[in-house]
């Protein structure tokens, strides 16, 4: 009885938000986008859309997503925004960052980002144009990996600050005493694993599309980068 009210209430939900959207303007990018993405469809192979596509998304997000705390380092006005304002950054520890990243990136995500098609071929997870969820249950699903994903990262993230483990692998991250944005993965291969697999689980509950991928990394490359600034 309480799974069918659960059922109602969202098909109740549903019904209002489509009714909203239906006065929406329609939006001017949706076109522009649609033919980007079946140009992507025609030119490339699914293979190459989960890999490389996967590897781009990610590279070109953490990236442009780190450029502000990066600029607001050298504006006075900002530092006060700043976590810890009265210890700045240097050069030597950003570069020390950036080249520990690329070792994370290409030698530790980039072998599970190649995991991505085979994913998406077992559980037929669809690419096609047609296919593709609306913006607000793409919100929503992005909310509900949103979910998953802290509460993993918050019981495995004190696992991690225990006494007895804490030096061999958290205390990589903690490494630069000033906190900021591009240290967001800055962390030990092991912790890379540990917690990137709560960034999975809602994947695997959620996913009906192949965009979501691309969207949640999105989503969860704002959280963590913003709060490292």
């Amino acid at each position: 009885m309480a799974m069918n009210d659960s059922v109602n209430i969202l098909n109740s939900a549903y019904l209002a938000v489509e009714y909203i959207d239906s006065f929406l303007p329609d939006n001017p990018l949706q076109q522009p986008f649609k033919n980007a993405w079946n140009y992507m469809l025609d030119n490339y192979t699914k293979f190459q859309i989960a890999t490389w596509g996967s590897l781009l998304v990610h590279e070109a997000s953490y990236f442009l997503l780190c450029v502000p705390g990066f600029i607001f380092q050298f504006i006075p006005y900002m530092q006060k925004y700043k976590i810890q304002p009265d210890k700045p950054e240097t050069w030597e520890k950003q570069w020390k960052c950036f080249k520990t990243l690329m070792f994370n990136h290409f030698f530790i995500q980039l072998p599970l980002i190649c995991g991505t098609y085979y994913f998406t071929e077992y559980f037929n997870i669809p690419y096609e144009w047609e296919e593709m969820p609306r913006w607000y249950v793409l919100l929503a699903q992005c909310f509900g990996c949103a979910v998953i994903e802290d509460a993993w990262h918050y019981f495995l993230h004190r696992l991690l600050h225990h006494k007895r483990i804490y030096k061999y692998i958290h205390k990589v991250h903690h490494e630069f005493v000033s906190p900021f944005g591009m240290q967001a993965e800055y962390a030990h291969p092991l912790e890379t694993l540990i917690l990137g697999a709560g960034f999975f689980i809602g994947i695997v509950v959620f996913c009906n599309h192949v965009v979501l991928l691309w969207a949640w990394v999105i989503c969860r490359l704002m959280e963590t980068i913003d709060v490292h600034r």
